[in-house]
């Protein structure tokens, strides 16, 4: 056989083995029903708009096909001899605007609905940051920020020796979800901190961009208690593969009885903040902070990535005057990828990452730092610790 046959064959057993491939996975490639009503209008709109447009160019193909083979030259078709048709310009200027507008209404219908976040009954505002989520009920008066779980953290890390296959939801699971109760229409609030976001959960059909200076608005009610996952759909920075999204779907009973938790927990958390802790406690909460916050950076044991990330072991910073090192941590370098984490950590945090950072990884300071400290810093009554200037921190590592 010559090569043209047998590339023939070759062509014909692809096209044969690929559906069944594809089918291995449909529903990887196709877009989910989702569980509330308007990501179930979204599937139908798209299916409906992708079987017309399957037909049609079938359809269109289907005529090519005809006619090379009918009017071909080894059966002695002469080609017609004409420049215009005025029949022709005006039916494929007339069938497609037609074709448009059928689909354009239905269209319109869904997208306006998506829109309409009236009768809401709670709001939810979804700030952004790199590469975390903050999540404020404001009807319930709770706060909270959502990031990669730290199982997922340490397993992404450079040279680790955890193998991501062990790991359940790999790079899609977060240590705090967005617990929400079913049945009730919820207003997402969205904006960012820093760079542009997108927040997005295809189950929920929502997706939308979270843009420093702005609030876009849209909503969700969801019908169907369980975990829907989601992650940022806009490249942030460099960990924007590792900022996922986890919602939490409960009855309103189990959503009450959560409310009253974090309410407990926010109390404590204050009580925490204003009590002496010991050195060992805050080195253990540091450690955790750490693995949460620091490490995707400064790596495991503190040693930085050479050119991009100064180290923790051996810093000045760390070994230096406190108040550059709590400036630091609270506020971050100019001109630098460190980002300040005074918005994002509760003063326990902050004091327990700043007592571990200097007295972990062969750090001499030993200082220890009380969240009663770092909350008065952070009211103002010390200045001195953020009121150094910002260009006297460049180039410092």
């Amino acid at each position: 056989m010559t090569s043209g046959v047998y590339r023939w064959m070759l062509l014909v057993v692809c096209a044969l083995a690929l559906p069944s491939v594809a089918w291995a996975d449909w529903g990887a490639l196709n877009m989910p029903v989702g569980v509330t009503e308007i990501s179930g209008k979204v599937y139908e709109l798209h299916m409906r708009i992708f079987i017309w447009c399957c037909v049609i160019g079938a359809a269109v193909f289907a005529v090519m096909f005809y006619s090379m083979f009918k009017h071909r030259k080894s059966k002695g078709a002469v080609a017609a001899d004409f420049h215009e048709s005025t029949t022709v310009e005006v039916l494929w200027t007339i069938v497609p605007l037609v074709i448009l507008i059928v689909m354009a209404i239905p269209a319109a219908k869904v997208l306006i609905e998506m829109e309409d976040f009236s009768d809401s009954e709670m709001s939810i505002k979804v700030t952004g940051y790199q590469w975390r989520w903050q999540y404020e009920y404001l009807d319930q008066d709770i706060s909270f920020f959502s990031q990669l779980d730290s199982a997922s953290n340490v397993a992404r890390q450079a040279n680790s020796t955890v193998d991501p296959a062990s790991i359940e939801h790999y790079l899609k699971d977060v240590d705090n979800a967005l617990v929400v109760p079913v049945g009730k229409k919820i207003r997402f609030l969205h904006t960012a901190a820093d760079v542009i976001h997108s927040w997005w959960v295809p189950d929920l059909a929502v997706k939308k961009d979270s843009i420093p200076g702005f609030i876009n608005e849209n909503w969700a009610l969801i019908e169907k208690p369980g975990v829907y996952r989601g992650k940022c759909a806009e490249l942030c920075g460099r960990d924007h593969g590792f900022m996922p999204i986890v919602v939490k779907a409960v009855s309103q009973e189990d959503f009450d009885t959560w409310v009253g938790e974090q309410k407990m927990k926010t109390a404590s958390a204050d009580m925490d903040a204003i009590r002496q802790w010991s050195q060992a406690e805050l080195m253990a909460t540091g450690e955790r902070v750490y693995a949460a916050n620091c490490m995707s950076c400064h790596q495991k044991e503190g040693q930085g990535i050479p050119g991009m990330f100064p180290a923790i072991a051996g810093s000045d910073i760390v070994n230096g005057d406190m108040d550059m090192h709590v400036h630091t941590v609270l506020n971050g370098v100019p001109d630098s990828p460190m980002q300040g984490f005074g918005s994002s950590l509760s003063d326990v945090d902050l004091a327990a990452v700043i007592t571990y950072q200097r007295s972990a990884f062969g750090n001499q300071a030993g200082d220890i730092l009380q969240p009663s400290h770092m909350r008065s810093l952070r009211q103002g009554l010390r200045q001195s610790a953020l009121a150094v200037p910002q260009n006297n921190l460049k180039g410092v590592n």
